[in-house]
């Protein structure tokens, strides 16, 4: 269906009484923008994704306030017209603030921050460290100003709960200056799905804090990460989301002199060898066959080598990750997943654990085989050293608070 923003709500009369003082959530990808509405009570919301931006086949995909499914063309639209339109579908909602998912804050910001022209400068400066995600970022701010002068916007930054890392987990081991001159460090990605699930496991466990959990967002992208009482002591991703945990298409960690290898046995260049690292490998590049869970489990299931060895890495590599992480907990309540592999593949929430088969993990079949489709819930058995949680991720409320926290919005 094809539709200008204007007629679509104007023909439907949509009632706006029951989104109270909502706040945009605006997530600006390289080619995407995902969006989302939401009241002030987190109960209430509009959602919608730009996709394809720059192509022919560029749209925008919106839900509305009722559930009512939208599809507008916007053939060889980029992020500015993909913005126009999506400020002109949400109009009339009168929403009083926009938080902005920005994947890098560098050092400086450990919080979300109001989006002043420093931080504006930022955003625009941190490209280095994030060249395909920030320039997007900066543009979508930069449209909503152009619309909405007076709106305050705040930037929520995916490193910015990372930064209570300690130096013994956010430094590399190489000459100091790169550290102290070039900012060269582990920083850490996902911070909002990590902080959103961790905090609401220790709203419904039943043990007492202060809580450790090590929470798995695992997805076509994929982190771990070492929460003890709220905050973040270690992670898996480090001064890019390329390292850690095996992804879709990421190859996680490798040896570092890889790099230097392929230049000298095939010649090919570091953009290539870049490339191959983040959109080439993975679950993709072992399978060679999809960077989606389900593609290759169905494989495996029909006896694709190749995808079952996959699977199995990609277990093996969690786990093993979940492990090590655990050092970094003084205490270790549990284990919470999230992300739409760890909310909804049963048996590879069960392949990681089993990985983990020294820690006295105890798993109760039937819940694991009950938590999928957005379910919440653990699926611990009860003589189980740790605690096991599903916990459906939420960024973009996540998101929301935290902007309101910032302009201090009741």
């Amino acid at each position: 269906m094809s539709a200008s923003p204007t007629t679509t709500f104007d023909d439907q009369n949509t009632d706006t009484s029951t989104l109270i003082n909502p706040t945009l959530v605006l997530n600006c990808g390289s080619s995407s923008i995902k969006y989302a509405l939401i009241s002030d009570d987190n109960s209430t919301r509009i959602t919608g994704l730009a996709e394809n931006l720059g192509l022919d086949t560029a749209r925008i995909k919106h839900t509305t306030l009722n559930g009512d499914k939208l599809e507008i063309s916007i053939p060889g639209g980029r992020h500015k017209l993909a913005l126009q339109k999506i400020l002109e579908l949400l109009e009339q909602y009168h929403f009083i603030a926009v938080g902005h998912r920005v994947v890098h804050g560098g050092r400086e910001y450990s919080e979300a921050v109001r989006v002043d022209e420093h931080v504006l400068d930022e955003v625009k400066r941190l490209k280095i460290l994030a060249p395909l995600h920030n320039p997007a970022h900066a543009l979508g701010i930069e449209a909503v100003q152009a619309i909405y002068p007076n709106i305050p916007q705040v930037v929520v930054f995916d490193t910015a709960f990372h930064q209570t890392m300690p130096p013994v987990a956010f430094r590399y081991p190489l000459p100091k200056a790169l550290y102290e001159e070039h900012k060269i460090r582990r920083y850490g990605f996902h911070g909002t799905s990590h902080a959103y699930v961790s905090e609401r496991a220790s709203e419904i466990t039943e043990s007492k804090g202060p809580h450790g959990w090590l929470t798995a967002h695992l997805g076509n992208g994929c982190s771990a990460t070492a929460v003890y009482d709220g905050k973040s002591f270690d992670t898996s991703m480090g001064l890019t989301p390329l390292e850690g945990l095996m992804m879709g298409t990421r190859s996680g960690d490798v040896d570092p002199s890889l790099h230097i290898h392929l230049k000298r046995q095939l010649g090919m260049s570091l953009e290539e060898i870049d490339a191959m690292l983040n959109n080439e490998s993975g679950l993709l590049g072992v399978s060679g066959l999809s960077n989606d869970l389900r593609t290759v489990e169905q494989a495996a299931n029909e006896g694709h080598q190749d995808a079952k060895l996959a699977i199995e890495m990609f277990c093996y590599r969690v786990g093993k990750y979940l492990a090590s992480l655990s050092c970094a907990l003084p205490e270790f309540t549990g284990i919470v997943f999230t992300g739409g592999i760890g909310e909804n593949s049963v048996t590879t929430r069960t392949s990681i654990l089993e990985v983990m088969r020294h820690f006295g993990i105890k798993v109760n079949a039937d819940k694991n085989a009950s938590l999928f489709g957005g379910s919440e819930g653990s699926f611990h058995a009860d003589d189980s050293s740790i605690e096991l949680w599903v916990v459906p991720t939420d960024e973009e409320c996540r998101i929301a608070q935290e902007t309101r926290d910032a302009l201090d919005l009741v």
